[in-house]
Order: C-alpha cells, then sequence, then structure tokens
C-alpha cells in the first residue's frame, strides 16, 4: 500500500489490489468544511484519472464518520456560503457525486446533517451497530442540505425519506439496513476490512465495464443533485434568519431541547 497524493484534512492509501482507501481527518466527529470537501473532491478526480484506481473506500479516522458542520462556537449553517476560492461547498458535493470511480463507505460511527449527504456519496455503505444516521435539519430550524433532497428519497423511498427529515431522529443501524440506507452490517472493529474487501469485489470486474455500467445507472446524478442544492440552499439562507434557527442551534450546543415558536 503507497501513500497517494498530498491533500488537506484527508490521507489516501492506494493498495496494488487497485483499491483507494481515503481517510477523513478533521478530529473525532469529521466535522465537514469547504476546505474538506474541496480535499475529498480534488482527491476522486485524481483517483479517476489513475489506471492504478478501480474502486475507493470513504472512511473515517474519527469516533464519528460524520457529524456534518460544526455548530458549536459558530453560527454558519451547512448551507451559508463559506466562501474561499472553491466557491461553495455545495459546488464540491456535486463534483463529489460527478467522481467515476465506484465508492465503497466505511460507516464506522455517526452520519449526521450533512454527513449524512456525504455518506450517500458512496455507491455502497458498510456499517456496524454502533452506526447512527439523521437528517436532523428540522431540529436544528433549518432545510435539508447537500442534495439529501434528492438523494435519500431515491435510496430509502419517499415515506422513509419524510419520516428521516420531518421528525430528524436519529435511524439506528438495524433499521437503517432493513431501509437500504446500509447495505452490509458487520462488528466495529471490521468496517473498514469488510469495506476494502467489498470494494476488491468491484475491483476484480472489467474497469472500463464498471465505470460505463455506473455512468448508465447514474446518469445526470450530478445534475440532479445541483438542482437539489440550489434549492436546498435558497430555502436554508432565509430559515437560518428565523428564530427557530437560532434557537435550534442553542439548544443543540446546550444539549436541551429546542423550544421553537414558529417564527
Amino acid at each position: 500500500m503507497a501513500k497517494f497524493g498530498d491533500f488537506t484534512l484527508i490521507e489516501v492509501d492506494l493498495a496494488d489490489d487497485y483499491v483507494a482507501t481515503v481517510e477523513m481527518q478533521n478530529g473525532d466527529l469529521n466535522f465537514f468544511d469547504l476546505e474538506m470537501l474541496t480535499s475529498l473532491a480534488d482527491c476522486f478526480d485524481a483517483l479517476d484519472e489513475d489506471p492504478g484506481c478501480r474502486a475507493i473506500v470513504l472512511a473515517s479516522g474519527g469516533k464519528a464518520f460524520c457529524a456534518g458542520a460544526n455548530f458549536q462556537g459558530s453560527p454558519r449553517a451547512e448551507g451559508m456560503n463559506q466562501g474561499g476560492g472553491g466557491g461553495h461547498l455545495y459546488d464540491q458535493a456535486v463534483r463529489l457525486f460527478a467522481n467515476k470511480k465506484p465508492i465503497v463507505g466505511a460507516i464506522n460511527g455517526a452520519a449526521i446533517g450533512g454527513g449524512l449527504g456525504l455518506s450517500l456519496v458512496p455507491d455502497f455503505r458498510v456499517a456496524c451497530p454502533e452506526a447512527r444516521f439523521s437528517a436532523n435539519f428540522t431540529q436544528l430550524g433549518f432545510h435539508p442540505g447537500f442534495g439529501l433532497t434528492h438523494t435519500l428519497p431515491a435510496l430509502i423511498g419517499q415515506q422513509n425519506a419524510y419520516d428521516m427529515f420531518y421528525t430528524g431522529r436519529r435511524v439506528k443501524a438495524e433499521e437503517a439496513k432493513e431501509m437500504g440506507l446500509v447495505d452490509r452490517l458487520v462488528p466495529k472493529e471490521e468496517v473498514r476490512s469488510a469495506a476494502q474487501a467489498f470494494a476488491r469485489e468491484l475491483a476484480a470486474s472489467a474497469p472500463l465495464a464498471v465505470v460505463s455500467v455506473r455512468e448508465t445507472l447514474r446518469m445526470g446524478l450530478a445534475d440532479r443533485v445541483r438542482a437539489a442544492t440550489d434549492r436546498e440552499l435558497q430555502e436554508q439562507n432565509w430559515l437560518m434568519r428565523t428564530e427557530d434557527a437560532k434557537e435550534g442551534i442553542k439548544a443543540t450546543a446546550e444539549r436541551r431541547p429546542a423550544n421553537f415558536a414558529g417564527k
């Protein structure tokens, strides 16, 4: 296994079996920001162009897979423009969904909010019983993002998505598997190795054919995610100015139930 590239907040290893393991390294909860998403998108672009890579494992070096954006100590929301040369972070999300090679997500812990959106970038998810999934946006007083309004119902069905979006509840791994949100459940200590084994299965097939089939199955996905994030951002921008959003973020930071007033 050899190091691949030089990226910020992630580490990449490319093995002789054509499987690249991309590990996010942004603290124990792996909160994402524009810098990390841009780094991931740049990495995926580079792996797409490397014939030594046929499949990718997206993993976390922390306790959580990704807990979304960090609201504690910061008023920003996941959908607000964070500036920088790479543009809005949803531009980078669209780039992630446009990658060419199959991805297996190694979900070793919580995937919350925008972190849930990031967990849907992979084609497959290997998780452990300790993993949790939540579209907790309404509990924070604002609108889902990261293209979830398209990707989540497309994966688990409209009714299950309604449930997750409206309630914001945490879904345990066993229920997530029943919904189709998780593909394989393994013990926590085996999540990454099982995801890598899954990726090796994908890499063993004819690489040109796999990319071709994947492009057909996901035809227009990045464009649909772009349309979804345009709408999501529009709604997030006005909702973030409401009293409910301020209360939701404050209540989350203080670890208490929010008292929403509907204004």
